[in-house]
């Protein structure tokens, strides 16, 4: 069983900077690729970033102002938002998709962080 817990969500005013951590535990034997995710009241979940064999991948919203990385020493992963704009209030989720020899095994989300961002 893999825990994904999120943190450093809270209320920032339109511009303000907010980094999200994602921290993974729970299996040490097998990789994991961490996304976020976010959801707005009244809305769906909607895709946010994930990093691939490609790079890292983000919503158009989002492009040129979050920043994704992940520490795999650590199964921790990071969402560093910048010029942060009300649309972006919602609550963030990380997901966790566990490898194992190279094969999907498993995904897990975490309970998610709220980000409120007021003009």
């Amino acid at each position: 069983q893999v825990q994904v817990v999120e943190s450093g969500g809270g209320s920032v005013q339109a511009g303000g900077s907010l980094r999200l951590s994602c921290a993974a535990s729970g299996y040490t034997t097998c990789s994991l690729d961490l996304s976020w995710y976010r959801q707005a009241p009244g809305k769906e979940r909607e895709f946010v970033s994930d990093i691939d064999t490609d790079g890292a991948n983000y919503v158009a919203s989002v492009k040129g102002r979050f920043t994704i990385s992940q520490d795999n020493a650590k199964n921790t992963g990071y969402l560093q938002m910048n010029s942060l704009k009300p649309e972006d209030t919602a609550m963030y989720y990380c997901r966790a998709d566990v490898f194992c020899n190279s094969a999907w095994f498993a995904t897990y989300w975490g309970q998610g962080t709220q980000v409120t961002v007021s003009l």
